[in-house]
């Protein structure tokens, strides 16, 4: 059995930029799956993944020409049906073997597996392992199925009557088994050893490569291509350091880890080349010229030590020549129109304040159910005082009321009409044109935030305001009106808002109740939309509540928490989500004392024993009545330890308050081990149930240790 190392290249029409990695990760990783499954190739087979815009290709190491047989069973029927009395076979038993390819004589080597009834018949046969060639074939059929395609293009085969489907248009196939063709085809295409290099650049039309292992050497010598993605991505950044570092002046290319992954997709040989447009450009907002020549051009921008936008940029050329003048200039010529535009766009829009765009709100609409943007303004306005006025008092709720009314004005300019992306942060540099206050200016950028995970917070008390009122009116409007995620679909990113709003709460630690936020927010929202056209809500009450707990949950199980520690901490639905990280601490920390698990487990007893009990439970415990020295015990050690544990938590120290718990252990355990709560004689009975009671409520303050018995 020959066992040689794998080549397979598919040469295509550009793929596009954007999805080029997975393209390549995804075709390398299901066709080596395939060749595993079938024996060709094992666990031990190292997998190397090419993808170039006109290429995907995959060296697969350690592949044999022929996978070994194999041994199958499979279970026929019952005996009782497969033979008869006599043991000889029924026609059930030798039609089934017929449809095996087997025939009558197969009856005497069936095997008997199992008893009684359960005793079946069970043919074994041997399967001729797959063939590189067989093999292959199935596992480029079953790669191009997978491959993570969004939109697949149908053209025309060279025959002029066929025609196939795939993401672009495929021209030649490579299948090389160490230095010999695996006879395979896919998309029309004949396996051979023929390739393309660079269009311009390689040094000749076509390439013939020698064998699996001289690929990647080949094509980048005499195709003028790096066929490795990650390859061809290092390349890049390393030239694009170098040419930044040849500027000088701690001058760096902007970190842009999308913006790299695409320009990789874009090229095969990457060329870094330093331009420059006129300085005048740079009175516009960085913002502005930093997008159009990233979205627009793919260019690198250049930003001093201070992180400010000088009037040089990289670009990343696909070709090579000697003399990189005309290049250079193109794209100058090119990128100068772009920043004109953002240029006219800034001037144009600075001649009409911010508030009077507010009027023309009134004609966007935002939802159909839910009214225009103005009525929407009127809205978080109403929310937005609302939470000024509780964090600072009237100041901060008439700055986050304008901050509030203007947040959303920049949607009519032409430089957010032309970018989208620059909403909020044009709105800050218009507010601060106009006069604004760097408090309402800046809330107006912030109020978006955090857009993404990882995202800064808004940066003042303002920004703050207005954030939590603009994510609560999306969540409470489109709650209201049956809008709620279901699935992976989240058309209006709502969980997102509820993220948005439990790291606000958190990481700023503020001081504002989770119930008393989304009740309040509720009622100005209700209140500001009686006098518009909007639909009454329904289910807000019941359905938000849950669905921010539910997202509060999911992101501290992200964060390396336990489902065992968040049940412990969610489940008691503390109100001030600040004391939530400190909780957690303080349940993790509890959780290594030797006591933890003895006490959990207790305090999941006490909870069923009360929640059995049919009525309310009082907590006054009549100290005559305690009979037992176990349950006198659990009473003097609750007098003790209980206000040190209460004392550490008002303070705070939830730590503190969980660890003296740890001194209950000997008395709860001595309690239930001597003590019957369900006492004949009613009163003692009810005086335990008080005490336990008691316990319970102790036990759970900072978290539900209950939570953590397994």
């Amino acid at each position: 059995m020959t066992c040689q190392n794998l080549l397979v290249e598919l040469f295509v029409e550009e793929l596009p930029p954007k999805a080029l990695k997975k393209l390549g990760e995804s075709f390398a990783s299901a066709l080596a799956d395939s060749l595993q499954a079938q024996g060709l190739a094992s666990s031990e087979s190292a997998v190397t993944s090419y993808a170039s815009p006109r290429r995907l290709a995959v060296h697969v190491s350690n592949v044999v020409t022929r996978a070994n047989d194999k041994q199958v069973s499979q279970k026929l029927m019952p005996v009782t049906v497969g033979l008869d009395a006599s043991g000889q076979a029924t026609p059930a038993l030798l039609k089934r073997l017929a449809a095996l390819g087997a025939g009558a004589e197969a009856v005497a080597h069936l095997r008997r597996e199992g008893e009684g009834k359960a005793e079946s018949l069970i043919y074994y046969s041997k399967h001729s392992g797959a063939t590189i060639a067989d093999g292959l074939q199935i596992a480029l059929q079953e790669a191009l199925a997978k491959l993570p395609i969004p939109k697949v293009m149908t053209y025309q085969l060279a025959n002029g009557w066929d025609s196939v489907q795939f993401v672009r248009p495929a021209h030649r196939l490579v299948a090389l088994h160490g230095a010999d063709v695996v006879p395979v085809s896919i998309l029309g295409l004949q396996a051979g050893r023929i390739t393309q290099g660079h269009r311009f650049e390689a040094a000749s039309l076509t390439l013939e490569i020698r064998d699996a292992d001289s690929y990647e050497s080949q094509m980048e010598h005499e195709g003028a291509v790096i066929p490795g993605f990650e390859k061809r991505r290092a390349e890049i950044a390393r030239q694009l350091a170098e040419a930044a570092a040849k500027v000088g002046g701690g001058v760096k290319p902007i970190e842009d880890q999308a913006l790299l992954d695409e320009v990789t997709g874009l090229v095969e040989r990457p060329n870094v080349l330093l331009c420059r447009f006129e300085a005048q450009f740079l009175e516009v907002p960085q913002e502005c010229l930093i997008l159009t020549m990233k979205a627009n051009q793919k260019y690198f921008p250049l930003l001093d030590s201070n992180g400010k936008l000088t009037n040089q940029f990289l670009v990343v050329s696909n070709i090579n020549p000697v003399d990189a003048s005309a290049v250079i200039g193109g794209n100058e010529r090119v990128v100068r129109p772009r920043l004109a535009d953002a240029k006219f766009f800034f001037d144009q829009d600075r001649k009409k304040p911010l508030d009077a765009r507010v009027f023309g709100l009134a004609k966007v609409v935002y939802h159909n159910k839910l009214g225009t943007q103005g009525e929407r303004v009127q809205r978080v306005q109403a929310i937005a005082r609302n939470i000024g006025y509780q964090l600072g008092g009237d100041e901060l709720a008439r700055q986050s009321d304008r901050a509030a009314l203007l947040a959303k004005a920049d949607l009519l300019t032409d430089m957010v009409g032309e970018f989208p992306e620059l909403q909020g942060i044009m709105g800050r540099y218009y507010a601060q044109h106009d006069g604004e206050s760097s408090d309402v200016a800046f809330a107006i950028e912030d109020h978006y935030k955090p857009r993404f995970a990882g995202d800064e917070l808004p940066r003042n008390k303002a920004g703050i305001c207005v954030a939590l009122a603009d994510k609560l009116e999306t969540l409470i409007g489109l709650f209201g009106i049956g809008e709620k995620p279901t699935g992976d679909k989240d058309p209006f990113a709502l969980r997102r808002h509820a993220l948005g709003i439990i790291r606000i709460l958190i990481e700023l630690d503020l001081p504002l109740s989770l119930a008393e936020l989304l009740n309040d927010g509720l009622g100005n929202w209700l209140s500001a939309a009686a006098s518009q056209s909007v639909k009454t809500l329904v289910g807000v009450e019941e359905n938000l509540p849950v669905f921010v707990w539910d997202r509060l949950s999911g992101l501290l199980r992200e964060q390396d928490y336990s489902t065992l520690e968040v049940d412990a901490v969610v489940s008691l639905r503390p109100q001030y989500l600040g004391d939530i990280p400190k909780r957690l601490a303080a349940v993790r920390a509890f959780s290594t004392l030797p006591e933890a698990a003895s006490l959990a487990a207790a305090n999941k007893r006490v909870g069923n024993i009360l929640k059995k009990f049919d009525g309310a439970v009082s907590d006054k415990v009549d100290v005559a009545l305690l009979q037992e020295s176990a349950e006198q015990a659990l009473h003097q050690a609750l007098k003790q330890i209980a206000p040190k544990a209460d004392a550490a938590f008002a303070a705070g120290d939830y730590t503190a308050s969980l660890q003296a718990l740890a001194g209950l252990r000997v008395p709860v355990d001595g309690f239930f081990d001597n003590v019957m709560v369900n006492a004949e004689d009613e009163k003692l009975r009810t005086n335990r149930l008080a005490l336990l009671s008691q316990l319970h409520q102790a036990m759970n303050r900072v978290a539900d240790i209950s939570r953590l018995a397994v």
